[in-house]
């Protein structure tokens, strides 16, 4: 797994609307995959899944606005609509016109605006299938985390921002991971100096935003995926105390079970903790399976 200070060493930056957008391209395509992460991390995240894909696809990355080393403006109203727009413009710049889409927790949810863009005929690229990864694809089941619920009080949120160090990051961090499929400290480490880098820890309580979003475009997002023609697989760790089992339990309601792949073992990072499941899964859409 390439270190962090590798896998920016090799980034790329494009302006969007007077923004740096941090983006990177590795392997060669066609096809092309799109990794999407999550909050409050980074690309860096996928560094374990692109090793292995890079080999067999081009694979596609950028740092959501306010996350990872693209620009962390200061009272950005932040949405999962712009960060999509994003995605188009890291698609136009790369020159994507087919892609496999994987994507967890915030990403999962950029992932479904991708579904209803297509939906409703605006997505510039074809989806040719998507993977999803933990996330709050259903807003009703999300259970935030005690530090969620801080951040996101309009009244305490941005101290409670303020009073984050690394030891706190590192405690709200192991509490998503599966018991056994734990970072190492070095890893937690670099996790959190890419959420420190340009005080991005400080725009937490902004980006979280998307946790009311997801309510208010319920509709739009939870019909965009169930109703999708895209190929779809879903990786799942059913430790994860934020959209673990129980959200596990929904999508065995209203998805085929071969297409779900659950890990007892693993918490809210299969990216981290399961990275071989989450190959597979990409390689049997690339291939048609």
């Amino acid at each position: 797994m390439l270190s962090a200070e590798d896998w920016y060493r090799s980034a790329r930056t494009l302006e969007f609307a007077g923004h740096a957008i941090s983006h990177r391209l590795a392997g060669a395509g066609p096809p092309d995959v799109t990794l999407i992460h999550g909050f409050p991390t980074s690309s860096w995240d996928w560094a374990r899944v692109a090793a292995e894909l890079e080999g067999e696809a081009r694979v596609v990355t950028f740092d959501l606005l306010g996350q990872g080393r693209s620009a962390k403006p200061a009272g950005h109203p932040y949405s999962v609509l712009e960060q999509a727009d994003i995605l188009g413009a890291v698609w136009a710049a790369a020159g994507v016109e087919r892609t496999l889409v994987l994507a967890h927790d915030l990403g999962a949810t950029v992932a479904q605006e991708l579904l209803a863009r297509r939906a409703h005929g605006t997505l510039p690229v074809e989806l040719t299938g998507v993977v999803l990864l933990n996330g709050g694809l259903y807003p009703e089941l999300h259970r935030p985390t005690d530090g969620q619920a801080a951040l996101t009080d309009p009244e305490h949120g941005p101290a409670v921002a303020k009073l984050m160090d690394e030891a706190l990051f590192r405690r709200a961090l192991l509490e998503t991971f599966g018991e056994a499929t734990r970072p190492s400290d070095s890893e937690l480490a670099e996790h959190w100096a890419i959420l420190a880098h340009a005080d991005g820890q400080l725009r937490m309580p902004e980006i979280l935003a998307y946790i009311e979003q997801r309510r208010g475009y319920r509709e739009r997002w939870v019909g965009a995926l169930e109703g999708t023609e895209v190929p779809l697989r879903f990786v799942w760790g059913d430790q994860d105390p934020i959209s673990g089992a129980h959200v596990a339990a929904r999508l065995r309601e209203r998805f085929p079970a071969e297409v779900i792949d659950e890990h007892p073992e693993a918490g809210h990072w299969p990216a981290l903790e399961v990275p071989g499941a989450v190959v597979a899964a990409a390689r049997a859409l690339l291939t048609g399976g």
